[in-house]
């Protein structure tokens, strides 16, 4: 009975998952609203990147602009002889013309390895030492920061938005 236990709590575990899973999926989409021409295979998506020569729209009010969260929060390690003595965690938001969303996050990955060396390099440089929160050391991590997202997204990222920022000394 001692063995027999646990074995029937997994299997009523993995049930009530399965079940679980297949009440919440979401609805099936038509193959029609997917693909428009109805072969049966999902058409890619194809995400056209701005002009990098165009200037950037005038953006008056905040009706004109678009606010895009990084999916992640970034962990940038502070390190003092040679040991790792705090962590610091951001959490970024874009400014950017409206509909330009799909394209931010189609480069996401490359947006992040930027944001990180510039992160690093302001770590390195003991940007996130003392007074790390003094407007003066985040307007000079700010400028790096929209400096690389508008050499990787172009003249669409007006600002870099810090929305978060944390640090944990160890």
């Amino acid at each position: 009975m001692k063995k027999l236990l646990p074995i029937l709590l997994v299997i009523l575990g993995i049930g009530a998952g399965a079940g679980a899973g297949l009440m919440l999926r979401p609805a099936p989409q038509d193959m029609a609203e997917i693909n428009p021409c109805g072969d049966g295979e999902a058409a890619p998506v194809q995400v056209a990147a701005p002009d990098p020569n165009a200037e950037p729209a005038p953006l008056e009010d905040d009706a004109q602009r678009e606010y895009i969260k990084m999916h992640n929060q970034f962990i940038v390690p502070v390190v003092a002889s040679d040991k790792i003595s705090a962590l610091v965690v951001i959490s970024i938001s874009l400014e950017v013309a409206p509909g330009n969303s799909e394209f931010v996050y189609a480069r996401e990955p490359k947006l992040r390895d930027s944001f990180l060396q510039v992160m690093f390099d302001h770590a390195n440089i003991g940007g996130f030492e003392g007074a790390f929160t003094n407007s003066n050391n985040l307007d000079t991590l700010r400028r790096g920061l929209l400096n690389v997202a508008s050499r990787v997204l172009g003249p669409i990222v007006s600002d870099v938005l810090i929305t978060d920022i944390a640090r944990q000394d160890s």
